[in-house]
């Protein structure tokens, strides 16, 4: 195929309607093929102003085909030559997400300029592998790259992302020899990269040292300390802040919530709401976490009442957050009226709702709400699906049921003591959906063995998934405190050896020892409680403090343990509640 034809084609692609089998690999394809003196030899290099109509789409651009259409008209007419014009086709291409594609334009532009280099850059920081951004800027430079204040943020975006600091601190110098560290957006970038790092006294010294700053200078160095669950420096920091805006305040709110302080989250809201600075839905999502958290219902609805004066309508992020609220504040009711009324739903506010009536609402209900997603799918499908196409019953399927759909369905099942339906489900998840067992699902399972009064079952069940490959120890920790707060009827060994079996296998990982304390208060045994948080210390483990599950999450994960801390007493009567919520016999005493 020679240049004039292959163009021709390419044309052809690029101006054709995109149809679901879309043509864009097939133009990739034929783009390896075009060098460079395909398009010097198309058209003459012109200039062109910035005002032109053939560049106006420019600037209104929405999907992958205008920008086809546009760059086909820019190489037929000779301006995609000028790095200008290439280098706003690239942004414009950057923007849409299609990385591979711009790095493609941009190994077609005969003199790329530091804007085209520099869109590259952000382009790999935005990416799947970030470190290809370090890659290419050094490349660059080897090739007579000069970079500029606009090179270095995206730069240190892309080092953030690394797990390494070598590369970061390479790239400071660079910003140091080009003369540009005292720039405010580089040393913005810089102290994030810092505080991603956990260098914290590094971003504080580039932060102390600035003769100028902003508001995201203030935001960056609070969000680092914010990170790191270091609370007190960050709240220090926040109050000598001469302006805050919206994102200040919810680093903050958010951090609380990080570290199982849901009230603080709250009081700041409420401070919020004082300077009559309007909250972002990121923070109607975090108060509404807050409130399900700490079960602040009459906080909760007020929020609610908030959003809608506020917001002229509503998005599934909110709903979803409403949902879980209401569904931890036990009015279930309010929260299906919520998932109700919603007139579009993702597999998060499906899950949010089944477990909601699973966990704090009638289990029952929260079957047949999965077995409705399950027809509401099957529905959906075969009205677009072709017949031919039709293999199984998991390719129908819209929103395909994940791990935690099945935790869900299996506490119900554990809850309401249906033995065949629990087992039917558990095969169901495996078999049909391919989804492997975590430690959660075995332990709703055994529970649900155990509650039908097979107890030999339920033991063996559990050591038959301690035989299983690891991989689940460090997929399903998240849910320790609710399996702490879950324990076998006078009998505790069984948790005990899976909870030393965690440490073993990672003893730096804090939730092996969160779960054995957590079973050994269950149980009243506030002696061994305490040696397990010694031995946490020991090893220097940092374990987490008392703080409620968000959506990916089941209930209540309370750190047992503190008991001279006030306020414990109703910690205690949590676990009751839930151990009662859940149909699994609690009765821990208060320690005098």
């Amino acid at each position: 195929m020679n240049g004039k034809s292959l163009f021709k084609e390419i044309f052809r692609l690029l101006l054709s309607p995109l149809s679901p089998h879309s043509p864009i690999n097939a133009i990739i394809n034929l783009n390896r093929k075009l060098n460079c003196a395909l398009y010097s030899t198309l058209a003459p290099v012109k200039k062109v102003s910035s005002f032109h109509p053939c560049l106006l789409p420019l600037e209104t651009h929405r999907t992958i085909k205008e920008l086809f259409q546009i760059q086909s008209h820019l190489i037929t007419s000779g301006f995609f030559q000028d790095p200008l014009n290439a280098g706003r086709v690239l942004k414009m291409c950057s923007d849409l997400g299609f990385v591979d594609y711009t790095i493609l334009i941009f190994r077609n532009i005969e003199s790329p300029d530091a804007l085209c280099v520099n869109t590259i850059i952000k382009a790999y920081s935005r990416s799947i592998d970030p470190h290809q951004a370090v890659v290419f800027y050094f490349d660059m430079l080897r090739n007579g790259f000069l970079p500029n204040s606009f090179t270095f943020p995206p730069l240190f975006n892309s080092c953030a992302k690394i797990d390494s600091a070598q590369p970061g601190a390479k790239c400071h110098g660079q910003a140091i020899k080009n003369c540009v560290h005292n720039v405010l957006p580089v040393q913005n970038s810089l102290i994030d990269m810092y505080a991603n790092f956990g260098m914290m006294d590094s971003a504080w010294r580039l932060f102390n040292d600035m003769s100028e700053r902003d508001t995201v200078s203030w935001n960056s160095i609070i969000s680092g300390y914010v990170k790191l669950d270091n609370l007190a420096p960050a709240h220090r920091i926040f109050n000598r802040m001469p302006i805050k805006n919206v994102v200040s305040w919810n680093i903050m709110i958010s951090g609380y919530l990080e570290i199982g302080n849901p009230g603080c989250g709250l009081k700041l809201f409420r401070e919020m709401q004082k300077v009559r600075l309007r909250g972002s839905a990121t923070t109607m999502v975090s108060v509404l976490t807050a409130c399900g958290r700490s079960a602040r219902l009459k906080e909760g609805k007020s929020v609610h009442g908030s959003i809608i004066r506020n917001f002229t309508e509503s998005s599934l992020i909110l709903d979803t957050a409403l949902i879980d609220m209401y569904s931890k504040c036990k009015i279930v009711k309010a929260a299906r009226q919520v998932f109700d009324r919603m007139l579009g739903r993702n597999l998060v506010c499906w899950n949010a709702m089944i477990l909601g009536h699973c966990i704090h609402g009638c289990p029952e209900d929260g079957i047949i709400l999965f077995k409705d997603m399950l027809e509401k799918v099957e529905i959906e499908s075969s009205e677009t699906r072709n017949s031919k196409t039709k293999n199984s019953q998991v390719e129908n399927c819209v929103f395909v049921p994940d791990e935690i759909t099945f935790i869900g369905v299996l506490c119900a099942c554990a809850r309401a003591k249906l033995l065949s339906e629990g087992q039917k489900y558990f095969k169901q998840m495996t078999n049909l959906y391919g989804i492997k067992p975590k430690f959660a699902h075995y332990w709703c399972m055994a529970n649900l063995y155990f509650d039908v009064g097979l107890v030999q079952e339920a033991k063996e069940f559990l050591r038959s998934m301690l035989n299983e490959n690891s991989d689940w120890l460090f997929e399903s920790l998240l849910w320790s405190g609710f399996f702490g707060s879950c324990r076998f009827r006078g009998d505790i060994d069984l948790g005990e050896k899976i909870a030393l079996h965690l440490i073993e296998m990672d003893a730096q990982n804090a939730s092996g020892y969160t779960l054995l304390s957590n079973i050994y208060g269950a149980a009243g045994r506030w002696n061994d409680v305490e040696k397990v948080k010694v031995m946490a210390k020991e090893r220097g483990v940092r374990t987490p403090g008392c703080h409620l599950i968000d959506l990916n999450k089941i209930v209540h994960d309370v750190r047992i343990g503190e008991i001279s801390q006030p306020g414990v007493q109703e910690v205690y009567r949590m676990m009751n509640k839930l151990g009662q919520r859940l149909k699994l016999p609690m009765n821990v005493s208060f320690p005098s």
